[in-house]
C-alpha cells in the first residue's frame, strides 16, 4: 500500500523528464507566436486556456487578421480529437477521482501525461495525488516557458537553428519507446507515420493527423488478432 507522499513522489519522478524535454517546445511555440504579433500575456492565457501543444502551433500557423475561424476550429477539433479516446482509455482508471478532480484534471490531460498514466495504471491504481503530481509541474513549466518564449521570441532569433524543432517528435519517440510491445507497436507506428506522411505530402496539415490516427488504429486492429492476449497486473494499493 502506498502512501499520498509515496503517489507525490513517484508523479514528480515521472513526470520531469518529460517537462525538461517540453520546455524548448514551449520556448519554440512563444517566439513563433509572439512573431504573428502575439504579446506574452496572450500567449500566457492561451496556453493556460487552450493547453494543447499540437493544436496551439496549428492554430498559430494559421493565425491572420482577420482570424480565420472556420479554418482554426476545425484544424484544431481534427488535431485534438485523439483526446476522445484517450480519456475513454484513461476514465475507467480514474475510480478514486472525485468528480471535479476527473473535470479539472483530464482538462490538463496531454499525451505525456496520459501516457505515464497509463502505464503507472499496468501495476498500481491511480491516485489523484500521482496524477496532479505528474499535471501540476507539467502545465506550470508550459505557462512559464511559451510565456518566456514570447518575451525573449526577438533574442532567441529562429530556434530551429538550435533544433529545438526537433524536441516534439524526440518526446513523442520516447513516448512510444515506452509502450512497446513488439510486433502490434511496430505495424501500428509503421502504418500511421507512412499515413501521415503520404498525406502531408498530397494534402497537407492538419489531414495527415487524422490519416496517421487512422491508419495506427486500423493497423492496431488487425495485429491485436493474432497477438497473445494477457492480462495486466495491478496493485491493489487500498489495502486489505
Amino acid at each position: 500500500m502506498s502512501s499520498m507522499r509515496d503517489d507525490i513522489r513517484r508523479g514528480l519522478s515521472d513526470i520531469w523528464p518529460a517537462a525538461v524535454a517540453a520546455a524548448p517546445i514551449g520556448l519554440l511555440f512563444g517566439a513563433v507566436a509572439a512573431s504573428k504579433g502575439l504579446s506574452p500575456l496572450e500567449v500566457f492565457l492561451m496556453s493556460a486556456m487552450v493547453f494543447a501543444g499540437g493544436a496551439q502551433f496549428a492554430a498559430i500557423e494559421l493565425w491572420a487578421n482577420p482570424a480565420p475561424i472556420a479554418a482554426l476550429v476545425f484544424s484544431t477539433l481534427l488535431i485534438n480529437a485523439r483526446h476522445v479516446l484517450m480519456g475513454a482509455s484513461l476514465a475507467p482508471k480514474l475510480q478514486g477521482f472525485g468528480r471535479w478532480q476527473k473535470l479539472l484534471g483530464l482538462y490538463y490531460m496531454a499525451d505525456e501525461n496520459w501516457a505515464l498514466a497509463e502505464k503507472r495504471a499496468r501495476t498500481h491504481r491511480l491516485t489523484p495525488a500521482y496524477w496532479f503530481a505528474m499535471v501540476i509541474p507539467f502545465v506550470l513549466g508550459w505557462l512559464i516557458n511559451s510565456t518566456l518564449g514570447a518575451a525573449i521570441g526577438a533574442v532567441l532569433g529562429d530556434p530551429k537553428r538550435l533544433g529545438a524543432d526537433f524536441a516534439f517528435t524526440a518526446l513523442f519517440i520516447a513516448l512510444v519507446a515506452a509502450f512497446w510491445k513488439g510486433r502490434v507497436t511496430f505495424w501500428t507506428v509503421a502504418a500511421a507515420g507512412l499515413a501521415s506522411a503520404v498525406t502531408y505530402r498530397l494534402a497537407g496539415p492538419p489531414w495527415h493527423v487524422a490519416a496517421g490516427a487512422v491508419a495506427g488504429l486500423a493497423a492496431a486492429w488487425i495485429a491485436a488478432d493474432d497477438a497473445p492476449q494477457t492480462r495486466p497486473i495491478v496493485i491493489d494499493e487500498a489495502g486489505p
